[in-house]
């Protein structure tokens, strides 16, 4: 049994949590349930924690008493060349004090589902839906005027957060200290996703180069993108396919590997304190 430290030098630290999903507001999955355990632990030991999802149409607003924030919510965001209203909601998770922090739009998120329609075939806007998310979650920061020193993302339509933050908005001083951790999942989705994702990221002038693995947006592609944006990875889920293995060990990018459902909230603050926080801006 793995022995921790006490997580005193953590205390105060801003920790921003992105997630594609998080219990209670969506179903259990190995995924919404590590990214709320997680924010939960930090919250518990005492650091500053803001968690942003998307408002997915399937989440009853009522049971959860969402509400819209008004001074956060008017703004239009560019999603290849379209203008994009942004709506915040923002709600409290029950007995455990957080705040959750919801990005919507009702063009993107009102519909009933949350990745694939009745047929089980992605959503042919995924694509936007994902570059409106990232986009959101950072213009709502600026906002909030909140400075993480930690950008935690999990899930793949989060993914290209660390892309547009390494990318889009490096010349954004609020996240010049930020260290960027992302959170790696198998077998999200099958298939691929619009194939005019790579362009419509290019849209934001971002260079070729940097978004060649999005060519082809299938699963693995989008988390190889993912990590050479990060600052740290962390596998999330136990097995892999062997080529992204060895992206993953050919990236040089910090890696915790993956804990039991057991550890991994103390795996996860050890980690946070012990290697990303050390880590030294490239």
């Amino acid at each position: 049994m793995p022995l921790y430290k006490e997580f005193d030098l953590m205390k105060d630290k801003r920790i921003l949590y992105v997630s594609s999903e998080v219990i209670p507001y969506l179903p259990e999955t190995e995924l919404s349930s590590t990214a709320f355990n997680v924010a939960k632990y930090a919250h518990s030991k005492g650091v500053q924690t803001r968690i942003f999802m998307p408002r997915f149409g399937v989440i009853n607003e009522r049971r959860h008493q969402l509400h819209e924030v008004i001074r956060l919510s008017g703004m239009n965001l560019i999603i290849d060349d379209m203008d994009m209203p942004l709506i915040i909601k923002v709600a409290s998770i029950p007995k455990e004090r957080m705040q959750v922090y919801f990005i919507d739009n009702d063009e993107y998120f009102k519909r009933k589902a949350i990745y694939t329609d009745e047929d089980d075939k992605l959503f042919d806007d995924n694509d936007e839906r994902m570059i409106f998310f990232a986009k959101g979650v950072v213009e709502t920061v600026k906002k909030l005027n909140w400075a993480p020193d930690i950008i935690h993302v999990h899930g793949w339509m989060a993914s290209l957060l660390p892309l547009y933050l390494k990318e889009f908005y490096r010349e954004e001083p609020l996240f010049s200290e930020s260290k960027i951790v992302t959170s790696l999942y198998s077998n999200e989705f099958p298939g691929e996703l619009n194939p005019k994702l790579i362009d419509k990221v290019k849209f934001d002038k971002i260079d070729n180069d940097t978004v060649s693995h999005l060519q082809t947006p299938n699963q693995e592609n989008i988390l190889r993108n993912a990590i050479l944006n990060s600052d740290a990875i962390i596998k999330g889920s136990s097995d892999f396919s062997e080529d992204l293995e060895q992206f993953i060990s050919e990236s040089g990018v910090t890696v915790l590997d993956y804990q039991s459902e057991e550890y991994l909230t103390e795996a996860y603050l050890d980690f946070y304190k012990e290697s990303v926080l050390e880590l030294q801006d490239s």
